[in-house]
């Protein structure tokens, strides 16, 4: 229990995290394009209103990734190429994104405000 409440407070759960490398922008656009918004409510992004999966505002302030990864650009950008390595039983699909595509989009996810 203690271990969770330092990772908690480690995490800086009241301000989202600096920027993730990668470029915001062409994340944005690539979030559309994968359709990352048939499942997820993601801000900025056209058409982005699904609610199977959680919506993305706010991801940056997350303790953990899919419940089960802690909050870091580099596991973002892991997740979301490969979300069954992380968690077997996620709903997540494997998109095949690429390593530059994910960055890009995690620069756009951490970087809402």
């Amino acid at each position: 229990m203690i271990a969770v409440a330092l990772a908690f407070l480690a995490a800086g759960c009241s301000e989202p995290r600096s920027a993730a490398p990668g470029e915001a922008e062409r994340g944005r656009l690539l979030l559309q394009q994968y359709g990352c918004g048939a499942c997820h409510a993601i801000p900025g992004v056209p058409g982005a209103n699904g609610n199977v999966g959680p919506p993305l505002d706010g991801v940056a302030r997350r303790v953990y990734l899919g419940g089960v990864l802690a909050n870091t650009p580099e596991n973002m950008a892991r997740f979301i190429r490969a979300p069954q390595r992380a968690d077997p039983l996620t709903a997540m699909p494997d998109l095949g994104v690429e390593p530059g595509h994910a960055r890009d989009m995690t620069a756009y996810l951490y970087g809402m405000r």
